[in-house]
C-alpha cells in the first residue's frame, strides 16, 4: 500500500511501534544471573502476547520481526553499557539489528509499493546467514581461547566507525534514490524510473553497495575477528563485483548513453571494481 502525503504506510507504523516495544527491554531492572534471564524471557513473552492482541496477519508477521530486532538492539545496548567482556559484542548486536530494521523502515518511507517481509533482509541468502553464524562462532571460540584478543577497544572503535560510515552511506543512498531504489535488481523499467546522479550518487555509482561493503567488514573489525575480516572482505568483494556487473547491464539497457557517460565520469566506489566493460 502506498503512503499518502509522505506518511508511513500501516506496515511501517506497525513495524516502528513493534521495534520500540522490543527495544523497551533496556528499561528492565534486570541484573545478571538467573533473575536477569528470567526478566528477559518474561519481557519477550509479554511483548509477543501484546503483539498477538494488537495485530492480525499479515501485520503480525511484520511486527514480530521488527520486535525481535528491537529486542536484539535493546539487549545490545544493555551489553554495551555493562562492565563485562561482552561489551563489544553489544555494539555488534546494535549494529546488526539497526541495519536490518532500518532497511525495512527506509523502504516503507521511500518505496512502499515494493515493501515486503523480505525488506528486512533477514532471509537475504543462505550464504549471508552462514557468514553471520561463522562470525559468532569465531568470536566465541577466540574469546574462550584468547580473551584478551576481544578486548582491543581501539580496534573495536575503528570497526564501529566503519559500521556507522557504511550504514549512513547506504541509507543516504536509499533516501536519495527514493522510489528508484529496490532490493531486487529490476529487469523492466517502470514509468517513474529515473537515473539518479545527485547527492551521494555524484560520489559513487553504487553508494548503497559501498556502504554495505564497509559496514559488513566493519562488523568483523568491531568483533576483532581476524579470520572473518578476511573472509567477509573477499566474499563481499566478489558478491558486489557480480552484482554491479549484473545491475549495470540493466542500467545500460534502461538509460543507454546517459548511463554510459555517467559511468565514465563517476567511479563505482568499490576497490578494483570498474563494473561492466562497455565502450562509448
Amino acid at each position: 500500500m502506498a503512503a499518502a502525503g509522505g506518511r508511513l504506510p500501516p506496515e511501517g507504523r506497525a513495524s516502528l511501534a513493534a521495534f520500540l516495544l522490543g527495544a523497551s527491554v533496556v528499561a528492565l531492572p534486570a541484573g545478571p544471573g538467573l533473575q536477569g534471564r528470567a526478566a528477559l524471557a518474561l519481557h519477550g513473552a509479554g511483548v509477543n502476547a501484546l503483539l498477538l492482541l494488537l495485530y492480525r496477519p499479515p501485520l503480525y508477521q511484520i511486527a514480530i520481526r521488527a520486535c525481535f530486532l528491537g529486542f536484539a538492539c535493546g539487549c545490545g545496548l544493555l551489553l554495551s553499557f555493562a562492565q563485562s567482556s561482552w561489551q563489544h559484542f553489544g555494539w555488534y548486536m546494535c549494529s546488526l539489528s539497526l541495519f536490518h530494521y532500518s532497511e525495512y523502515l527506509v523502504t516503507a518511507i521511500n518505496n512502499p509499493r515494493s515493501l515486503s517481509l523480505d525488506s528486512f533482509l533477514l532471509n537475504h541468502s543462505f550464504e549471508y546467514n552462514l557468514a553471520a553464524l561463522s562470525s559468532w562462532i569465531e568470536f566465541t571460540v577466540e574469546k574462550i581461547i584468547y580473551p584478551e584478543m576481544k578486548q582491543i577497544t581501539w580496534l573495536s572503535a575503528v570497526g564501529l566507525l566503519m559500521v556507522i560510515f557504511g550504514e549512513c552511506l547506504r541509507k543516504a543512498a536509499m533516501l536519495t534514490a527514493g522510489s528508484n531504489f529496490n532490493h531486487i535488481v529490476q529487469n523492466e523499467k517502470s514509468d517513474t524510473h529515473t537515473l539518479v546522479t545527485s547527492g551521494v550518487y555524484g560520489w559513487f555509482r553504487h553508494p548503497s553497495y559501498v556502504g554495505w561493503f564497509y559496514w559488513s567488514i566493519g562488523t568483523q573489525v568491531l568483533l576483532c575477528n581476524p579470520i572473518c575480516v578476511v573472509g567477509y572482505t573477499l566474499a563481499s568483494w566478489r558478491f558486489f563485483k557480480e552484482r554491479i556487473e549484473e545491475e549495470e547491464m540493466t542500467l545500460i539497457h534502461f538509460f543507454g548513453e546517459e548511463y554510459l557517460k555517467y559511468k565514465k565520469r563517476v567511479p563505482s566506489g568499490l576497490p578494483f571494481i570498474k563494473g561492466i566493460k562497455v565502450e562509448l
